[in-house]
């Protein structure tokens, strides 16, 4: 009668591992052992300290991960310039759409000639930057 009470309880909550860890060690570290503990720790990029700290005691590989903030800040404001890019473009388009439709033959080369030393202009910015970029790739971001 045990044995069928015992097949009708359903066991519920996670399924239990074939090899739980159930032995537990504990250390204690200095404070300038500490930091550097956690400071190795951020660099794997790991979420568990656990799992770091068994990684290290058996040697299993471990991996750093550095992020260079200034390569993170100048590739946000090159995303940023880029999107600026598209809007010039768009509202250049809007304007030589509205400068041959508004003025007449003579009024409307003279302005668009202005129209187009800016933009020569702006193709010279456009080459420095993409200059810059290919500079600070070689520099930083391919070590």
């Amino acid at each position: 009668m045990e044995e069928n009470n015992k097949a009708r309880h359903h066991k519920t909550g996670r399924p239990a591992k074939n090899d739980p860890a159930v032995h537990r060690y504990s250390i204690s570290l200095t404070a300038e052992e500490n930091a550097r503990f956690l400071s190795l720790f951020e660099q794997s990029g790991m979420n568990i300290k656990a799992h770091f700290i068994t990684a290290c005691i058996f040697q299993k590989g471990i991996t750093t991960i550095k992020v260079d903030k200034t390569a993170v800040q100048y590739y946000i404001r090159l995303t940023s310039l880029f999107s600026q890019f598209r809007a010039v473009g768009v509202n250049y388009n809007q304007v030589v759409k509205i400068m041959n439709r508004n003025f007449s033959e003579k009024k409307a080369p003279v302005y668009l000639y202005k129209l187009v030393q800016q933009t020569l202009e702006f193709a010279l910015l456009a080459q420095k930057i993409i200059q810059l970029t290919a500079e600070f790739e070689e520099k930083h971001l391919k070590k």
